[in-house]
């Protein structure tokens, strides 16, 4: 543990910071595993809302200094990739 006054505030910070840190990443996450398992079930109307809100998620975290700006938009972009290809396997499928 640190002894000087600084560093023990600075080590209080840290663990407040860390937890305001970690509801903004697990939130982002779980929204993101959310739409995954929706669209590798087929479930593309309900994938389609969770991805909504997997973007909102990952916006804020972003915002917040969470994640860096172009990791969010890196699985915002994967995410909606993957939504985009089964959308397109969907549809070959009913032709």
């Amino acid at each position: 543990m640190a002894n000087i006054k600084s560093a023990i505030k600075r080590a209080r910070q840290n663990l407040k910071r860390r937890e305001y840190n970690r509801y903004y990443r697990k939130t982002a996450r779980t929204y993101v595993k959310k739409a995954r398992k929706l669209i590798e079930a087929n479930e593309l109307e309900a994938a389609q809302e969770v991805i909504q809100q997997a973007y909102k998620a990952l916006d804020k975290a972003a915002q917040k200094g969470v994640i860096k700006r172009n990791n969010a938009a890196r699985r915002k972009s994967r995410l909606m990739r993957a939504f985009n290809k089964a959308k397109a396997a969907a549809s070959q499928a009913a032709e």
